[in-house]
């Protein structure tokens, strides 16, 4: 049997985006933009949260710490909140089981992180506009498994934020993690 062209094989990364431009979605926030280029590198999400101080981007997810990362806190909603607007740069990492990079995270260099900022920086520098919004770098990390004909049970590692199935995988958004760095990487 001939190899496939590559064009003929979907592309993982831009699936397990979908999924969590999906879920930020659900949970309030509205996104701005998918893979924002610039020379310094590549953002996969740009979202806009606009909520009550103090949400943070949790709407949706109530106090229930399971529906965020064990890394995360969930922030309490103060009485007397005000109107605040908030800017998540989000770094996608869709990987299959018995990856080499513990899910993605060890993709995340102090590099990657650094070219994440600048790039940023660049948003916010054609975007004048939202100059003023807080600001932080999230990571997604998203499991994706071919689905098997002869597949009859599947065996769940942690129970999922959102899942889909799309060209013959299935999806899982096993963590997000709020705040994973943050701009004071050194840029040299």
């Amino acid at each position: 049997m001939a190899n496939l062209p590559p064009s003929h094989y979907p592309d993982i990364g831009h699936l397990g985006e979908d999924l969590v431009v999906q879920w930020l979605q659900s949970t309030g926030w509205i996104i701005l933009h998918r893979r924002f280029s610039s020379r310094w590198g590549e953002i996969d999400i740009i979202a806009q949260y606009d909520g009550e101080e103090g949400d943070k981007g949790t709407r949706g997810q109530g106090n229930n710490p399971s529906l965020l990362s064990p890394n995360s806190a969930v922030a309490q909603r103060p009485t007397n909140s005000t109107q605040q607007s908030l800017l998540a740069f989000v770094e996608v990492k869709t990987r299959s089981s018995g990856s080499w990079d513990a899910g993605g995270r060890n993709a995340i260099t102090p590099q990657k992180q650094a070219k994440i900022w600048r790039t940023a920086g660049i948003f916010l520098a054609q975007c004048p506009e939202k100059a003023d919004y807080s600001c932080r770098f999230d990571v997604a990390i998203v499991y994706c498994q071919r689905i098997s004909k002869n597949l009859t049970e599947v065996t769940a590692i942690q129970e999922a934020l959102a899942t889909s199935s799309a060209a013959g995988y299935t999806f899982e958004l096993q963590e997000y993690i709020l705040a994973a760095f943050d701009s004071s990487i050194d840029n040299g």
